[in-house]
C-alpha cells in the first residue's frame, strides 16, 4: 500500500488493521487468530462490500507502523480518522475476539487492548461486557 493509500483507510480497512494489530502485538500471529480475522471479514455484515484484495496492503501498513517509534499512535490516528465513532465498539469487539481466539492473552495483547479502550474512548462498562462476551465465545470444554 502506498503512503497515500496508507493515509486513507476505509472503515473496513480500519477494522482489519485493528484485528491485525492485536494479532501481531505479541510478535506471533497464530493460525487461530488468522482464522478469526478471515471469518470476521467473510461473514460479518460490516464487511459485506469489502474488497478482500486490500487485506494484504492493510496488514503491511500495520507491520510497517509497528516498526516505527510512534507507529502505534499513527495507527490509532488512522483508525480514528477512517472509522465512524459508532463503530469504535465494533473495532474493540473484533480485537477482543482475535485476542481470545488462540485461548491465551499475552501481556502485550492486554496492553494493546487497554490502549485501544483509551484511544477509542470505550466506556469501562461496555469494555467489560465486550471482553466477557469474547471470553465466553472462546472457552473450551
Amino acid at each position: 500500500m502506498s503512503e497515500t493509500e496508507q493515509l486513507s483507510l476505509t472503515p473496513q480497512d480500519a477494522l482489519v488493521a485493528v484485528m491485525i494489530a492485536i494479532s501481531a502485538s505479541d510478535e506471533d500471529i497464530r493460525t487461530a487468530e488468522l482464522v478469526k480475522i478471515n471469518a470476521a471479514v467473510n461473514h460479518l455484515p460490516v464487511f459485506a462490500s469489502y474488497d478482500l484484495d486490500r487485506m494484504n496492503g492493510v496488514a503491511q501498513t500495520v507491520f510497517d507502523l509497528f516498526e516505527q517509534e510512534d507507529g502505534l499512535d499513527a495507527l490509532f490516528g488512522l483508525v480514528r480518522e477512517a472509522l465512524p465513532e459508532r463503530l469504535y465498539e465494533t473495532a474493540y469487539a473484533l480485537a477482543c475476539d482475535v485476542a481470545a481466539a488462540d485461548g491465551t492473552l499475552e501481556e502485550t495483547e492486554l496492553r494493546l487492548l487497554e490502549e485501544m479502550r483509551y484511544e477509542l474512548e470505550i466506556d469501562r462498562l461496555h469494555a467489560a461486557a465486550i471482553e466477557r462476551g469474547a471470553r465466553a465465545r472462546h472457552l473450551t470444554v
